[in-house]
């Protein structure tokens, strides 16, 4: 019982590893890392905050990364033409991301602009997703009120050609003024400034700001050479006194924020932008007032922002805030009495929210929008092997039906084959172990009660193990041939047998190996026909598939590459079949044989072995008889 469990675990575990092996090696094995396999490419984004990317060691948390396509990452004949069949996930290969497109040309400038939504990005570390696309049937998935949280209350891409800025956040802040574009504004379109018409922005009850309300607004901004000293964004209360303006003075980057009664608090650089280059500047409220310039702090107060619930403007000032002398600011520069002049120049990518920023989520906007991004690394674009995709399924999808039939006898003789070497490497395992079992047992015997005995009985405890031996089929019949003449009297005088009688004994032993050995042989014939078969019939497939081809060719009467190549190659498949035949069963078929041979030597000695002990046995009975 306990060897027959064991030859039932062997059985299953074989049946395990066929199936393990199938599925690894067929095409639907290779879609089981992917997301979803309708989407026959995917590529992998690496958001690297370690020193040899961006180097962000401060916490940055949920955001918002900008993932540029161009024709050096992405080929964009392989994605349907509006982007729709794009989806975004995170490295477990399971949890999809939120993502909207800001601009996709995959025929004129071959760029895409897409903003996906991080859940997490942890700093000094490389975070990974992917992005999937290639499926036709795919519909546009992009979500851009579900990119941004609860806290972003607007965000301008500028990515209209034309008309006002529209807000990609749920909350529709859209601008109420429309702005010339910029067709080379950093990220994709920008809007350029003249001064002297800012962009209005309505009152909306979602962009009031209560008192000491934490608060972040940040911008791209490339100021022109003439324009040091202007106004960026100005939001004020209904009466004109309590309000927020954000602006450069003599190129410094400041905030000043007036409450409707009190001092007037202004927060300024120490040392103004390059102009004519692109800076991002955010500003950060809660307790105190905080300015960055692409990523570094450069200035900071105490204070907080004073109640605002009026409209706003980008690039000027509504009126004049009126002078504070008493203000107080972290420079010693005192605030304007007079609005300073409109912004002149190019803006990009407006964002405010109702929360203050961590600097690590600045620094991801420094590294991932700016001129020299440095925040994503982007892998080379991976193709799915499904049989109804890529270049497989061109193949397949021109195979002609002589062809499969051929494959179809391929695919028999290849089951076939492949049936053989695993049920004939069972067997020949099991009778190489049954045969050590036997040996050993046979050793007891002799060192038995019956050790006296030419050709001592199997002990009964082992007979279970041994039956299976070919040796002891041999032994077997070498054993009762050698009792019938022992019990029938069929004996020399002396009480030994005679030499004719030994050779019976030894013919009888050797028709029995010679069977032992045609069961080991058996069915492997199939593999000498996989091995010297397969090809052929395969060579016959693709002949006649190349034939059809050049039939249909000449039909049509027009020589293309592009109308004999699927054909050639789809006929090649047959042939390619064959050999996938042949070249597993000729290395099992020289393995099998090579055991095979092995065992039938050790039945060739084993049957000498047995008859010389006979001789022996007998030899040393004659002679004690004769002692007596």
């Amino acid at each position: 019982m306990p060897m027959r469990r064991m030859a039932n675990a062997r059985r299953w575990w074989m049946l395990a590893f066929l199936a393990i092996t199938f599925c690894a090696l067929s095409p639907r094995a290779a879609l089981a890392a992917w997301w979803d396999g309708q989407w026959q490419y995917r590529m992998k984004i690496d958001v690297d905050t370690t020193p040899k990317g961006a180097g962000i060691g401060d916490a940055i948390g949920r955001t918002q990364v900008l993932v540029r396509l161009h024709d050096g990452n992405f080929k964009f004949d392989t994605a349907k033409a509006d982007g729709s069949d794009l989806r975004f996930v995170a490295a477990d290969n399971k949890t999809p991301l939120h993502f909207h497109i800001e601009k996709w040309d995959p025929l004129v400038d071959q760029v895409g602009l897409v903003w996906v939504d991080l859940p997490a990005i942890a700093p000094g570390s490389v975070t990974s997703f992917y992005v999937y696309w290639g499926n036709d049937k795919a519909n546009a998935a992009e979500d851009a009120a579900a990119t941004y949280d609860a806290d972003q209350l607007l965000v301008w891409h500028f990515a209209d050609p034309t008309g006002a800025p529209r807000d990609a956040t749920a909350y529709h802040n859209d601008g109420q003024t429309p702005v010339r574009r910029d067709d080379a504004g950093l990220i994709g379109l920008g809007a350029k400034l003249d001064g002297q018409l800012p962009i209005k922005l309505a009152a909306n009850p979602t962009l009031n700001i209560a008192a000491a309300q934490p608060y972040t607004w940040q911008i791209w901004a490339k100021p022109a050479p003439a324009n040091q000293t202007s106004v960026l964004f100005d939001q004020r209360d209904a009466g004109g006194v309590a309000d927020l303006q954000i602006g450069l003075a003599a190129g410094e980057p400041y905030a000043q924020t007036t409450p409707a009664a009190g001092a007037a608090l202004r927060v300024q650089a120490a040392s103004p932008v390059t102009p004519d280059l692109w800076h991002l500047i955010t500003v950060t409220a809660s307790d105190k007032i905080v300015i960055y310039v692409d990523g570094t702090k450069v200035a900071e107060a105490p204070g907080s922002l004073p109640p605002i619930s009026g409209t706003a403007l980008l690039g000027g000032a509504a009126v004049a805030p009126p002078p504070s002398p008493t203000a107080s600011t972290s420079s010693g520069v005192a605030p304007a009495a007079t609005p300073a002049p409109g912004f002149v120049g190019e803006v990009d990518e407006l964002e405010i929210s109702k929360t203050v920023r961590p600097p690590g989520t600045i620094e991801v906007a420094v590294h991932g929008q700016g001129p020299q991004a440095n925040l994503l690394g982007f892998e080379a674009p991976e193709q799915t092997s499904s049989w109804s995709t890529g270049y497989i399924g061109i193949i397949l999808s021109n195979v002609t039906l002589d062809a499969w039939v051929i494959i179809g006898i391929l695919i028999l003789m290849m089951v076939s084959s492949w049936f053989v070497m695993v049920s004939k490497a069972r067997q020949i395992g099991r009778t190489a172990k049954a045969n050590l079992r036997f040996r050993a047992a046979m050793h007891e015997a002799m060192r038995g009660p019956h050790a006296h005995e030419p050709m001592p009985p199997v002990p009964p405890k082992a007979m279970p193990s041994v039956r299976p031996a070919s040796l002891f089929h041999i032994y077997d019949i070498g054993r009762r041939e050698l009792d019938e003449r022992l019990s029938g009297g069929r004996v020399k005088a002396d009480g030994t047998i005679s030499a004719r009688s030994l050779e019976a004994i030894r013919a009888s032993m050797n028709a029995q190996l010679t069977r032992e050995a045609a069961k080991l042989n058996n069915l492997m014939v199939l593999l000498t026909i996989a091995i010297s078969g397969g090809p052929f019939v395969g060579l016959l497939g693709t002949v006649v598939g190349v034939m059809i081809t050049f039939a249909a060719v000449a039909a049509a009467g027009d020589v293309n590459v592009n109308s004999i190549a699927p054909g050639i190659s789809a006929a090649l498949l047959a042939t390619a079949t064959g050999m996938f035949v042949a070249i597993p069963a000729l290395f099992g078929y020289n393995y099998l044989q090579t055991r095979i041979k092995t065992m039938t030597n050790e039945m060739i000695v084993f049957v000498d072995e047995v008859v010389t002990r006979v001789a022996e046995a007998c030899v040393q009975a004659a002679v004690a008889k004769a002692a007596e």
